[in-house]
């Protein structure tokens, strides 16, 4: 069994290559093969939010505290509320993050396929963000 103390996670800032604003990741766990679950606390100023992505296996979000947004290309832009949890089917091209007056952090579990996690792609615009 691998144990992993607290204080050995230490946040990261967020790369602006895939982020928009103030956002830093605590990366909790990572599994090794053949499981392949990875699980990321990610915290986000108020307007930050992602770039848009997609997951090879998916992704589930758990909203922990704050207040956010999320939105599916073609979709409208949902809002989020702690406690709330969303799914983004495989391959799904999608955003997520804080209310423009708000902070968000959520959980943030995916699996890798073939060593990927995530494929990034452009900037969310502020047309988007705003709904």
């Amino acid at each position: 069994m691998d144990h992993i103390p607290a204080g050995s996670r230490q946040p990261q800032k967020a790369p602006s290559a895939w982020f928009t604003g103030e956002v830093t990741t605590t990366g909790l766990f990572e599994t090794t093969d053949p499981a392949r679950l990875r699980g990321t606390l990610v915290t986000f100023a108020p307007g930050a939010r992602t770039h848009w992505h997609t997951h090879p296996l998916g992704q589930a979000l758990h909203i922990t505290a704050g207040r956010g947004r999320a939105q599916v290309s073609g979709g409208p832009v949902i809002r989020l509320a702690t406690g709330d949890t969303v799914w983004f089917p495989p391959g799904e091209l999608h955003w997520h993050g804080a209310d423009p007056d708000a902070p968000m952090t959520h959980l943030a579990l995916h699996e890798a396929l073939d060593g990927v996690t995530v494929t990034w792609d452009v900037p969310v615009t502020d047309a988007d963000y705003l709904g």
